[in-house]
């Protein structure tokens, strides 16, 4: 008896915990699902879309800045040619392939703006 008894509670927690699952894998495969970011990568580049995006003054007028927003959304930042210990702002080159084009995007990240600086190819 004892046994059923430790079988039944153990059938309640693990379907409250499925159900509890099933609800929360399905916010993260969603359109407005949660984003989850554990790579560094991501991480940077979560942090850069989260505020407002400033052009530099030798910045060429003719980028879009839904090529902007492209970068900060699908780039690959290299780390090992980025300063990342620079103050007051960090400064990443952001890769992104487009149209056959490699494209870089040199960026400053502050603690409440983002300046790009330049898109250039390579």
């Amino acid at each position: 008896m004892a046994f059923l008894r430790r079988l039944g509670w153990y059938l309640v927690g693990l379907s409250i915990g499925i159900v509890f699952l099933v609800f929360f894998l399905k916010k993260k495969s969603g359109e407005n699902g949660i984003e989850f970011c554990y790579f560094p990568n991501c991480r940077v580049l979560k942090d850069m879309r989260s505020k407002p995006i400033l052009f530099s003054d030798d910045f060429k007028s003719e980028k879009d800045t839904m090529l902007v927003k492209s970068f900060l959304t699908e780039g690959d930042i290299d780390f090992g040619k980025s300063d990342t210990e620079s103050k007051p702002c960090k400064t990443y080159l952001i890769n992104h392939e487009t149209k056959n084009k490699e494209l870089i995007l040199k960026a400053q990240n502050c603690t409440d703006k983002i300046i790009i600086l330049s898109v250039e190819e390579n």
